[in-house]
């Protein structure tokens, strides 16, 4: 049975975790800041962002790419952060997380309504495309939270964790989304937040109440779940051989005050590698 260790520890409300480099690179929306650490837990603030909440993610050359309000921001050399794509035309509402494409399709997507004070309302998903035009490609989503491509770049699974579900959409050769679909059931209680998907198309998602980090066949299969002793926000598949499932967490609701420094990283060693490995 596969357990959680701690990588490291006194973070704020993390979120949002990526591999690059040999080194994960993650979000901490408490202390403003996109941190990397590598395997053996030494940590560097690579970009300082005033903004919550600021999701990343990678193009293909391997810039980095942040969401910050209406705005998506790409890193430079040297840190610091300019701006990329408006996302303001598409919706005022809170932006949330992102996921790029092998192509270089930008997905966002966005709440719908003011959380957590706001009254409920649908949100959407939008692309950037590599021209850098800005469209919604698709709306209705309960709460969109967490979004991962299939390693064929075929497929769009975006979590709603107000729906308790995994959506899928195919990806057109253009970038827009079709053939929606409910592609794993996950029961009203699963709060699915941040995802990624492995080699064999199976999707990890993490969850803030279930404190835990289930793996979940196409369907709704459940493969395997690593529990933890706090909520799990987001989680990655990365590592040497991109075997080592990475999770960012913390106590909750004490995290979004601040002052509670309970957020982590935690890695587990698992069977089924990232999508891309061998790479």
């Amino acid at each position: 049975m596969a357990e959680f260790q701690v990588l490291l520890g006194d973070r704020v409300l993390v979120e949002s975790p990526r591999w690059h480099d040999d080194r994960l690179v993650f979000s901490d929306w408490g202390a403003g800041e996109i941190v990397a650490v590598d395997l053996d837990g030494n940590a560097e603030v690579v970009a300082n962002v005033n903004s919550v909440p600021f999701c990343i993610d990678r193009l293909p050359d391997g810039r980095l790419i942040v969401v910050s309000d209406s705005n998506l921001l790409v890193r430079a050399p040297d840190g610091s952060l300019t701006p990329y794509a408006d996302l303001s035309p598409v919706s005022t509402k809170p932006w949330n997380d992102i996921v790029i494409d092998g192509r270089g399709n930008i997905y966002v997507n966005n709440i719908g309504f003011d959380f957590p004070g706001g009254e409920f309302a649908p949100g959407l998903v939008a692309l950037v495309s590599p021209d850098g035009a800005v469209r919604q490609v698709a709306d209705g989503l309960a709460f969109p939270n967490g979004m991962a491509v299939t390693q064929d770049n075929s497929t769009l699974l975006v979590a709603e964790s107000y729906g308790g579900r995994l959506t899928g959409f195919d990806i057109r050769p253009d970038g827009s989304l079709s053939n929606r679909r409910v592609w794993a059931d996950l029961g009203e209680d699963a709060a699915p937040d941040g995802i990624c998907v492995d080699v064999e198309d199976a999707a990890w998602y993490a969850s803030v109440p279930g404190k835990h980090c289930v793996r979940v066949a196409e369907g709704g299969e459940v493969l395997q779940t690593i529990e933890a002793d706090r909520g799990c926000f987001a989680c990655m598949l990365g590592g040497p051989e991109g075997r080592t499932l990475f999770a960012v967490g913390a106590t909750w609701p004490e995290a979004m005050t601040g002052g509670s420094r309970t957020g982590q990283v935690l890695t587990a060693e698992i069977g089924v590698p990232a999508a891309g490995w061998p790479h």
